[in-house]
């Protein structure tokens, strides 16, 4: 029998923008004994719309997507009744505490080996909390408030001005592409450099690529 076929079943939405890598996640899941994947997402829209439609207990998330960064909709999907799981080519402790403090149950490196990607999904469909062992320590420093956390305090707006203010968008630019007032961008990106401690747009950009919130 199929794990499609089993009512007890993990089910699985797997969200990648590289059809390669979505396909070989999907090949490695569906093999696996007690998981299926229900659905294939390839942007954060469509993430949150299939974690509606096809009720997943696990999402697979690749936190780079075309759309922008995915910790942004950690919430939605769990609202959505999903706990979730961020694949990374990279991350810093940082990185990894803005995933626990958005409400997601884990990160793992996209190198690892596929056996610890199956079993952190049935870990986390248990209710688990996995994370890169190498990461766990500046994780639960930075929750504790033992270690510099501006970044996980950032809310998913926040992020996306940080991502544009990367990208050099001038307030005008990041107004028209988050669709808000010029008074409204100002009060975000000063949120930004007050949650970073930085002193103007470019050393926001600098604290946040040193601390791995940014590519």
């Amino acid at each position: 029998m199929s794990s499609a076929d089993e009512p007890d079943a993990v089910r699985v939405l797997l969200v990648e923008d590289h059809d390669m890598v979505a396909e070989a996640l999907q090949l490695a899941l569906d093999r696996a004994d007690g998981i299926t994947v229900v659905g294939r997402a390839r942007s954060r829209v469509e993430a949150v719309a299939d974690a509606r439609e096809h009720a997943p207990d696990v999402v697979v998330l690749d936190r780079r997507l075309a759309d922008g960064d995915a910790l942004g909709v950690i919430a939605e999907l769990g609202s959505a009744g999903a706990r979730v799981l961020v694949l990374t080519g990279d991350a810093t402790p940082a990185v990894a505490a803005q995933v626990a403090q958005a409400g997601g149950a884990g990160l793992l490196f996209k190198s690892s080996q596929l056996g610890v990607l199956e079993a952190a999904v049935r870990d986390v469909a248990a209710g688990g909390v996995v994370f890169e062992p190498e990461l766990l320590p500046g994780v639960f420093d930075r929750l504790t408030g033992r270690g510099p956390a501006g970044g996980s305090a950032l809310t998913a707006r926040e992020r996306e001005t940080l991502d544009l203010l990367a990208e050099g968008a001038t307030t005008d630019e990041i107004g028209r592409r988050l669709g808000v007032s010029r008074n409204t961008t100002r009060n975000h990106v000063q949120r930004v450099l007050e949650k970073l401690g930085a002193r103007s747009k470019l050393e926001a950009v600098a604290v946040a690529r040193r601390e791995g919130l940014i590519g």
